[in-house]
């Protein structure tokens, strides 16, 4: 339980002054000062309880016979990293995410669920919520601020005006995250402008996306109280929005890798940086093992220019400016929670030793507190509402012989095109050619129970495999299944029904690799590193198989993704993103 700086201050003035003994004294200290950015030598750190009474060059007046003191000998000591905006709704529960993040000195994370409340609701958001408490990392959360994407199309679930205000309540719960539907707000759709109002009402933070805004839409959109974006992609952008009052989360993670279109530019430009961030907006497990997390940005950004204690002020001090939140945290000064990393050196930034609310949680390159799996709710594992499918279920009829189908062109795992491609029918039912590489692709309803669904045609993936299947997509979580042939299709859907989730490649009937998603069918229960290996398992078999993309998991992922253009496919049909309308797969 994080205490509060008013029921402390008695505590740390009588620390500060000796009148009272400190529980823990670090000594000897190379201080990263991210309020001067110096590097004090011969620092010394007194903490009692959770936060930081005394920093100075002599904490001997608060040592007392229980005070536990570590001599740092001469390492370098900073405040620890926060991912100012990403989704833990992914992958694996926060518990194991958790054990890989602190590793990488990452002591804060600024979640947004939007995937879980996509699927669940108000109810998933809370049950989320208990997941990421009583863990040895500071948890933060928004609600959703995309849901629905576009109610035109959208199957997704989302919060009421009057439970965005409930959950806004929650101590843990900031404000609203992104806004990712920027018409919304420069059209003034009414729930939409509600939304922002009550949040800025309440004096709340509200996370922004502006991809593609520019000009008059850019200024609409700042203007309605929403005052950061992850979304550039070049040092134009991110200065456009910095002049108009932005703070900028420069994104690099496995989606997407900005810095090194960005920090460069920053530096010739002689760009403040008090408004920049580091963010990974979602790591997969590989990632996390190749790169890290944010200990990756900061090396990265010094090897492309940055100071050292400019990188570790990105790291942290401005993203709890940015979140009101720097009485607290961002620093290492009297009065701020005492999350602390030690580093052997400026260059591998991976800590020696990290505290979190002045508690020892990683010693030498190991995690040396509990960190306990929380019981999960048995609803929350049966959110795959489909009966069991045969091949009958993905045909698609015509009376012709030879028709000219509406595909979905790939032109990379995330960007879609409307394509055209002669096929062919045999008995009234048009068959999917791995000739010329034009696949069926299908989306159902798994969520409400409907029976909704849509089957269309999907071109340039170019695996030789049966049938790839996922229930975890943006931000419908339809069940998504790519195929070749009907029946492995079928194969395909029953083993996510019958595993409650997941992703799922099948060649002649045979399971080649599966990732279970058991939690609404969008998180893994298992471990992070079996997580990891299946995950790996997925994209290699897919890619051997002759698929032209080196992450194919992302394909299921985004087809139904509304805000990217040009097609997406979702359990109502095929739409064309920037008409608004519905496409038919044939002609």
């Amino acid at each position: 339980m994080t205490s509060s700086l008013s029921n402390s201050i008695l505590s740390l003035n009588s620390v500060a002054m000796g009148d009272k003994k400190a529980d823990l004294v670090l000594k000897n200290c190379n201080l990263l000062s991210v309020y001067t950015g110096e590097i004090i030598p011969k620092t010394q750190i007194a903490i009692i309880h959770d936060r930081i009474a005394y920093v100075g060059p002599d904490a001997s007046h608060t040592v007392g016979p229980k005070t536990i003191s570590i001599d740092v000998k001469n390492k370098y000591v900073s405040p620890g990293f926060a991912d100012p905006h990403l989704h833990i709704d992914q992958f694996v529960l926060p518990s194991e995410f958790v054990k890989k993040t602190l590793l990488c000195g990452v002591t804060s994370l600024f979640s947004d669920p939007i995937d879980i409340v996509s699927v669940a609701g108000y109810k998933g958001f809370k049950e989320f919520l208990k997941l990421g408490e009583d863990l040895p990392v500071r948890i933060f959360q928004v609600v959703p601020g995309g849901l629905p994407v576009d109610a035109k199309f959208s199957n997704s679930n989302t919060l009421s005006l009057s439970q965005e205000k409930s959950a806004i309540k929650h101590p843990h719960v900031l404000g609203m995250g992104e806004v990712f539907s920027w018409t919304k707000v420069t059209n003034r759709e009414p729930k939409t402008m509600k939304s922002l109002s009550s949040m800025l009402e309440c004096d709340c933070i509200i996370n922004g996306h502006t991809a593609g805004a520019s000009e008059k839409k850019l200024n609409a959109y700042v203007s309605s109280g929403i005052l950061s974006c992850h979304e550039p992609v070049n040092f134009d952008q991110v200065l456009e929005r910095l002049r108009l009052g932005m703070w900028i989360m420069i994104r690099e993670g496995s989606i997407r890798r900005d810095l090194k279109e960005i920090i460069p530019r920053v530096l010739s430009h002689g760009t403040y940086l008090n408004r920049l961030m580091f963010c990974s907006d979602g790591i997969d497990p590989l990632d996390m093992t190749k790169f890290g997390h944010i200990d990756h940005c900061i090396r990265e950004s010094i090897k492309l220019g940055l100071k050292p204690i400019d990188a570790i002020s990105m790291a942290s001090k401005n993203n709890f400016d940015y979140y009101n939140m720097g009485k607290d945290l961002g620093g290492l000064a009297p009065g701020k929670l005492a999350d602390i990393l030690i580093f052997d050196d400026l260059k591998s930034f991976k800590p020696n030793k990290v505290f979190v609310g002045g508690k020892l949680v990683v010693s030498n390159g190991s995690i040396v507190t509990p960190i306990k799996k929380k019981t999960i709710s048995p609803w929350i594992k049966k959110t795959v509402k489909l009966k069991k499918f045969s091949a009958n279920d993905f045909l698609i009829k015509s009376k012709k012989k030879d028709i000219i189908a509406n595909t979905i062109f790939m032109q990379t795992e995330i960007i879609t095109k409307i394509g055209s491609a002669e096929l062919h029918s045999k008995n009234g039912h048009v068959s999917a050619s791995l000739d010329s590489d034009v696949w069926k692709v299908a989306a159902f309803d798994r969520i409400h129970g409907t029976n909704r669904h849509s089957i269309g045609f999907l071109e340039n993936f170019g695996a030789n495999l049966g049938a790839f299947a996922s229930t975890w997509s943006f931000h419908e979580n339809d069940m998504i299944v790519i195929g070749s042939n009907d029946s492995d299709m079928a194969v395909a859907s029953n083993h996510l029904i019958k595993n409650q989730g997941g992703i799922v490649v099948v060649k002649s009937g045979k399971i080649l690799a599966s990732l279970p998603l058991q939690f609404a069918g969008i998180i893994s229960t298992d471990s992070f590193e079996k997580v990891s290996l299946n995950f790996e398992k997925i994209n290699n078999s897919i890619v051997d198989l002759g698929c032209k993309f080196s992450k194919p998991h992302l394909i299921p992922l985004f087809l139904p993704f509304l805000a990217l253009p040009s097609v997406r496919i979702l359990s109502g049909g095929i739409v064309d993103v920037k008409k608004r309308s519905y496409i038919q797969p044939i002609n």
